[in-house]
């Protein structure tokens, strides 16, 4: 029997730069799409912009604008998407985004990108120094601490959005290469496979992509 699979984007859905490109590791599963901004217009969004000491997010709209938004804000619009989808008898959710979030409530399995992602680097790297991409340079400060926290010695962190110019993704790829990373992450679910290639091929190093990292997650437990 086909698996049916909730993912819940921190933006509107579809995310039609995100799941394409992981569909073949995900294999035979249905997918129902659901987004914490569904619904809202531009200016309602605006709305949500973080103030200072906010954890900020950053995500991609349906007509494929950037946005950045306070996680704060949505938090009670995602745990009413979970919950529709549980009761819609999905086999299990996963959140399309790597931020850090407070235990959901949920019945079904629920899988957090962040923690697929944080394991398995962890697993990976060893002592080795790592290197993190971050969407915007007001995530610099929270993505170091959290690497840090995660139990990497040294981490260094540089900001390059998926959703701008892609040539600043292997810009500050290179950067952290000459800061001395030897593992590289790409810490945001909208950086695609075709840029994990761009920034492997420039800088010579293990690359991580979380959107691939909790696809084959999907594909373990449901597969």
């Amino acid at each position: 029997m086909t698996a049916k699979i909730g993912a819940i984007t921190i933006g509107q859905s579809p995310r039609v730069d995100v799941l394409p490109d992981i569909m073949d590791i995900l294999g035979e599963v249905e997918i129902v799409e659901r987004g914490a901004l569904d619904g809202l217009n531009f200016e309602d969004i605006q709305k949500f912009a973080p103030s200072d000491g906010d954890y900020v997010l950053v995500t991609r709209l349906k007509d494929g604008r950037s946005v950045q938004i306070a996680e704060k804000h949505i938090l009670e619009r995602m745990q009413l998407q979970i919950n529709e989808l549980a009761s819609q008898g999905v086999d299990g959710i996963l959140l399309l985004c790597t931020g850090e979030f407070p235990g959901f409530t949920c019945h079904k399995p629920l899988l957090y990108p962040q923690r697929l992602l944080q394991h398995f680097v962890a697993g990976a790297a060893l002592d080795q120094t790592v290197g993190v991409l971050t969407p915007d340079a007001r995530q610099v400060p929270q993505a170091a601490r959290r690497w840090l926290e995660n139990g990497q010695k040294t981490v260094f962190v540089e900001p390059a959005n998926p959703y701008g110019n892609h040539e600043q993704i292997v810009k500050a790829s290179m950067a952290l290469k000459q800061q001395g990373a030897k593992l590289l992450v790409m810490d945001c679910i909208g950086y695609t496979r075709k840029m994990k290639a761009a920034v492997a091929e420039a800088t010579g190093l293990p690359v991580v992509l979380p959107r691939t990292v909790a696809a084959r997650a999907v594909a373990e437990l449901f597969g």
